[in-house]
């Protein structure tokens, strides 16, 4: 029989990988229900139930019996952590007891995937209190909320995304008709839990990162001009699990090369990172790995050929002091928003000073000429068990700005210590923008044309990390060479920056 993982309270693919504790979970769960229970509008005898995720087609509409690797709902797995699919949980609000309802199975399904786990198997696997089968489910949740003498009422979890526009699914099982469901208040309350992070998942994602920024620096030395954008994304994906355990990825590797670092989200099926990466070209690979449902989130560019230009010199340090200037001014208290427009400000200053722009930097911020031109994107957002983690735009907070740029914003909150973000200001030459602002007058008459018109087909640069908010400073949990300097010292051979900032690992 195969060995469990978890194992012994703990998720790990082996030696040199992360070991990530169960008790993180029930952690998760005392907040949960702490959280709750000082609610006002808490009705009596409540429990939380959850639905985990399904297994699924390849695509919508699918009918094969063919699908992708099985990846839990992220509500889910921060609550009770379970790998496989169709499972339900309960937390007993009134006891903090946490039930799973696994699915039964038949004898053969063994034939055909293996071992088929037990009920006690799941319970010590995952750390709960009571494991039952969902054919158990509506019957079992009775005795819960208090007694057997008052039916339980479900809090289901329904609310929005924020970033995807979709709506999570509530729980629903044959025999729900027969308990009261409260379908609203659940859901704010687990998505503010999952904002700020508790130390246990702070180390799960230094992990994910380390692994990441590992496997970025591998890219840096193996892609070499002539080759592919996916031979890229496949080395990536080779050392992240090799080395590191992780079989997911959290997004779509984007592996933009020359003019393909200017489309924000390439590498989507109708782009599909096929292009030749050419001798002078720069590249802007965005990849993150994920371990154990825990993400990274990491854009590296640089020259395919190890040397900058001194054009591309410009660009690229104008987005890194954005980025730095952010690091360095990111503290509890302080708006997210503001730090976008730091970011942008500090791009339109180096720009006018290379000749690019021209004019006074307070009326291009006023213009919003950053975000309608040269980062039409948001500065960056949480990460947890998403990779745009939950939360930006709960009730209480800072609405979404309706601007260029600030409504791409993935939140506008006021920043909190544990609070884990992306840090990804960036610089672009989109054409279909550069059109747009030549022909305004009001954004004109801040671009140097020519100038700008050199930048042309150069693509983008865009310089990501993740970070910790702590009380007094922030952390950069993504760690490869940045600087100019520090760049093409690696890609030459240079092992000094994987010996000074790895040395101890």
């Amino acid at each position: 029989m195969a060995e469990a993982n978890p194992k012994d309270g703990y998720f790990s693919m082996g030696p040199k990988t992360a070991n990530i504790p169960i008790d993180l979970f029930a952690l998760n769960r005392r907040r949960l229900v702490d959280r709750l229970k000082a609610h006002p509008n808490l009705p009596s005898g409540s429990v939380v139930l959850l639905q985990g995720g399904g297994d699924q087609g390849r695509c919508e509409g699918d009918s094969s019996d063919v699908g992708p690797v099985f990846r839990q709902e992220s509500y889910f797995h921060w609550t009770f952590g379970v790998l496989e699919p169709d499972f339900y949980g309960a937390v007993d609000l009134s006891t903090g007891r946490s039930v799973l309802y696994q699915p039964r199975l038949p004898e053969d399904y063994a034939i055909i995937m293996g071992h088929v786990p037990t009920a006690e198997e799941i319970r010590e696997r995952y750390r709960v209190d009571e494991v039952r089968y969902v054919d158990e489910m509506a019957d079992h949740l009775k005795t819960l909320g208090g007694g057997n003498t008052t039916t339980p009422n479900l809090l289901l979890l329904e609310g929005p995304n924020t970033d995807s526009g979709k709506t999570t699914r509530p729980a629903a099982f044959d025999g729900m008709s027969a308990f009261q469901v409260n379908r609203s208040l659940l859901h704010p309350e687990i998505a503010e839990l999952r904002v700020v992070k508790t130390p246990q998942e702070l180390d799960a994602l230094r992990y994910a990162n380390k692994i990441s920024s590992l496997a970025h620096m591998h890219v840096m030395r193996t892609v070499k001009p002539g080759m592919r954008e996916y031979q890229a994304e496949a080395s990536f994906l080779h050392h992240v699990y090799f080395y590191g355990g992780a079989r997911h990825v959290c997004y779509t590797c984007i592996a933009g090369g020359g003019a393909s670092g200017a489309v924000l989200h390439y590498g989507h099926a109708g782009a599909p990172n096929d292009q030749v990466i050419r001798d002078g070209d720069m590249v802007l690979f965005d990849f993150g790995a994920e371990y154990y449902c825990f993400c990274s989130d990491i854009t590296c560019s640089w020259p395919v050929n190890g040397k900058f230009t001194d054009k591309q010199k410009v660009v690229y340090n104008a987005v890194l002091r954005a980025n730095r200037a952010v690091l360095a001014a990111l503290r509890p208290g302080v708006s997210w928003r503001d730090m976008h427009l730091l970011a942008n400000r500090t791009v339109l200053e180096d720009l006018t000073a290379a000749g690019v722009l021209t004019g006074n930097i307070d009326e291009m911020m006023a213009v919003n000429l950053g975000g309608r031109v040269f980062q039409p994107h948001g500065l960056g957002h949480f990460i947890g068990c998403d990779v745009h983690d939950v939360g930006g735009y709960l009730e209480g907070h800072p609405e979404r700005d309706s601007q260029a740029g600030l409504r791409s914003l993935r939140t506008a909150r006021e920043i909190r210590e544990n609070m884990v973000l992306t840090i990804e200001p960036g610089c672009y030459f989109i054409d279909f923008l550069i059109d747009r602002a030549l022909a305004d007058p009001e954004l004109s008459r801040f671009i140097v044309a020519e100038r700008i018109n050199e930048y042309r087909g150069t693509g983008g640069v865009r310089i990501e990390d993740d970070v910790i908010v702590h009380a007094d400073h922030t952390e950069l949990m993504s760690v490869v060479p940045r600087t100019v300097e520090e760049i093409e010292a690696w890609m030459a051979g240079d092992d000094s920056f994987m010996n000074q900032k790895y040395s101890n690992n």
